[in-house]
């Protein structure tokens, strides 16, 4: 009986996803991969700080042929051109830090989304955020936990590679790990006899850590994330939660079989710990003072500073309104400790937790990270070439230059001189096939 109904759900998952990406492959047929002459207006290769006018690209079979001045390549006679009149040539935009299974908490608040959306719904809302955040130009995604919904983010993932639903490259993590009875829902303020689904995988101890990783391996997690910190104080103080021993354990089992480590630290002590525990990346790091930041530099840990997802909450719980309201305290330190890092000269890459806010939005960090600091040149680095690297896949994409995977994004204006220039793609190709067109009218959300 239990057998026949698990086949049941089965059937019927898959019925959904069906109706749901039909009416996707009807709207928007992808153009497939041939040869195709890109002609924009200028060409930001991230190989260096302008963009070049009158370049051209040439694809071929789903990647870079060519690049340089259009009076010197060489097209076959049979290519696809195609004019971008007034737009801006860039690589496919990078996201480092994601969350496809959850959305805004102005909507429903994260442990409602947790508690009582259904697994299948939530997988269904992953399809559609995945199809926005491809259709807004960002070609590739870190997604750092699925936030409890298990494994789902390897099919969410397995179904782009598959071509069965339009997405951005994924590298995910599946549950994430975290110390027992730190994160949540609850177990503070729920009923203590309630078996609470958890938003990601609880351990205690060295051995259980290890194991957490392995399983999540196998079961198809690119990176190992975990929680150094998390509201766990008297008075709900954000305060380390791993132990030394345990941080020190996930990082060294998941680096034996190849996985990189992200992890979540807001805390000046937490993220130190993460720091010296020897993770490959910090998300957050708000807190996080001037000796931590020049031990990342000089141990080459890259750092996500997530200022959208304080904008976002500070909006929806502490009534900011942009451009009235003076920055909450949150935004003032989160500005603080990515302006240190900038100094020092930390590796930054852009991610900006979206789910916590709306998923297409993803523009929005990179704007952030120009209001805080940067120069726009200096984000559309860290979300092309520079976060390419932190992904360890400098020499697949990130970058236009012959061999690499052809994905390209054109966007209205300037976006090396004018960050909002991201606001608005016109074109979107990944792996040489053209997703979005200079034609196409915008999508419905």
């Amino acid at each position: 009986m239990q057998a026949r109904q698990t086949m049941i759900g089965r059937i019927a998952t898959t019925l959904l996803l069906a109706l749901f990406v039909l009416p996707v492959a009807i709207a928007e047929t992808p153009v497939a991969k041939g040869d195709f002459l890109l002609l924009p207006d200028r060409v930001w290769t991230a190989d260096g700080d302008a963009a070049r006018t009158g370049w051209a690209v040439l694809v071929h079979d789903g990647a870079i042929a060519a690049v340089g001045p259009s009076s010197s390549i060489k097209a076959p006679n049979d290519v696809q051109r195609i004019s971008l009149p007034g737009a801006t040539l860039t690589p496919g935009l990078i996201d480092l830090h994601s969350h496809l299974f959850l959305h805004p908490y102005n909507e429903t608040l994260w442990n409602d989304q947790v508690l009582t959306e259904a697994q299948d719904y939530r997988t269904l809302e992953a399809a559609a955020h995945a199809k926005a955040t491809l259709m807004a130009g960002f070609t590739a995604l870190r997604d750092l936990g699925t936030e409890g919904a298990g494994f789902a983010d390897v099919s969410i993932k397995r179904a782009i590679d598959e071509g069965l639903i339009p997405g951005p490259r994924m590298f995910v993590a599946t549950r994430a790990i975290v110390a027992t009875g730190s994160y949540g829902p609850g177990p503070r303020g729920f009923r203590p006899d309630l078996d609470l689904p958890q938003g990601a995988q609880p351990v205690s101890g060295a051995d259980a850590a290890i194991a957490a990783v392995r399983e999540q391996a196998a079961r198809g997690a690119d990176w190992i994330k975990l929680y150094a910190d998390y509201r766990v104080g008297p008075h709900g103080e954000t305060a380390p939660t791993l132990s030394p021993a345990e941080l020190k354990a996930i990082v060294d089992a998941a680096h034996q079989i190849g996985r990189p480590v992200a992890a979540h630290a807001a805390s000046e002590a937490g993220v130190r710990m993460a720091v010296e525990a020897g993770v490959d990346t910090i998300e957050h790091g708000y807190g996080t003072d001037e000796a931590t930041f020049r031990l990342m530099k000089q141990k080459g840990i890259a750092y996500e500073p997530t200022l959208t997802a304080v904008d976002a909450t500070s909006e929806y719980f502490q009534h900011y309104v942009p451009g009235q309201s003076e920055p909450t305290p949150a935004m003032k330190q989160a500005e603080h400790a990515f302006r240190t890092a900038l100094k020092i000269g930390v590796t930054i890459g852009n991610g900006g937790d979206v789910g916590v806010f709306a998923h297409g939005t993803n523009w929005r960090e990179p704007e952030a990270m120009v209001r805080d600091g940067m120069t726009p040149v200096q984000a559309l680095h860290a979300a092309t070439d520079v976060a390419a690297k932190i992904l360890r896949q400098q020499t697949s994409f990130g970058r236009i230059a012959p061999g690499m995977k052809a994905d390209l994004v054109a966007f209205s204006g300037d976006p090396s001189t004018q960050i909002d220039a991201l606001e608005h793609p016109l074109f979107v190709m990944k792996g040489g096939i053209i997703y979005r067109h200079a034609d196409d009218s915008p999508t419905p959300p």
